[in-house]
């Protein structure tokens, strides 16, 4: 029996165990308060690398599994499940995007690219015709919905030769001579590309304004009809009626 702890020492231990328990040494390690957020508070957000230009909209703080592959703008979303019994009862449930791993043919790239998508992002790709047409659109909405996987996809597709060539091409027609050596120069030439634009259009209205001030100077007036008379009246030609001169 000499072996055997007794209960008063076991008491002692546990209360000793539950005092020190919640005691740390290392106090340089700050307590991690978790908000409102879907994904774990230790996730790291992703970030774009530096010679990449900036993402124009913010990462997803609610949702960062969105940022890792092409997810449409699809979040997860919470509810109510109610129970068809005699009670009714509700209780909380959430719905998960259906997210696949899938392997997509790039013709800018040559070869196909395995990402993570949803089911409305592929449906998506497939009405566009194909990812590059997906990831190059310059719709706002599109860009929005892309995040920075898709970011990142969209500059590795516009910094393949073939549409560099494409590119090049393209501004030849327009009449522009060299290409921006960087994103922001590229925002500043498109910027004042409309700008020449609205004053190009302010003149030729102007120029509209002046010709019709011209033309409403320069009418000419016409003459206006003479008064018949009761005993002069103008000859009227005869009338056939069914293929009868009448005279």
């Amino acid at each position: 029996m000499a072996g055997i702890p007794t209960r008063l020492m076991t008491a002692s231990t546990s209360s000793l165990n539950a005092t020190f328990r919640g005691l740390s040494l290392n106090t340089s390690v700050p307590t991690i308060k978790r908000g409102f957020s879907t994904s774990s508070s230790l996730q790291k957000v992703k970030t774009i690398p530096e010679h990449i230009p900036p993402y124009p909209y913010k990462p997803n703080y609610v949702y960062k599994q969105a940022d890792s592959g092409l997810y449409g703008g699809v979040t997860i979303s919470f509810g109510n499940k109610i129970s068809k019994g005699r009670n009714k009862g509700k209780t909380r449930r959430s719905w998960k995007p259906n997210v696949r791993w899938k392997k997509l043919p790039s013709e800018a790239l040559g070869e196909e690219v395995f990402v993570k998508l949803t089911r409305k992002a592929l449906r998506t790709i497939r009405k566009c015709g194909g990812l590059d047409n997906y990831l190059l659109c310059d719709k706002p909405s599109r860009l929005k919905e892309l995040g920075l996987t898709g970011w990142k996809l969209r500059y590795r597709i516009m910094q393949s030769p073939s549409m560099k060539k494409k590119f090049a091409e393209e501004r030849e027609k327009l009449g522009i001579s060299k290409s921006p050596n960087t994103f922001e120069e590229w925002l500043k030439a498109k910027q004042l590309s409309g700008v020449t634009f609205a004053v190009e259009a302010i003149e030729d209205a102007r120029e509209v304004t002046k010709v019709l001030e011209e033309a409403s100077t320069n009418e000419e007036t016409l003459p206006e009809p003479e008064t018949l008379k009761g005993s002069q009246k103008q000859e009227q030609a005869p009338v056939e009626f069914w293929g009868m001169r009448a005279d």
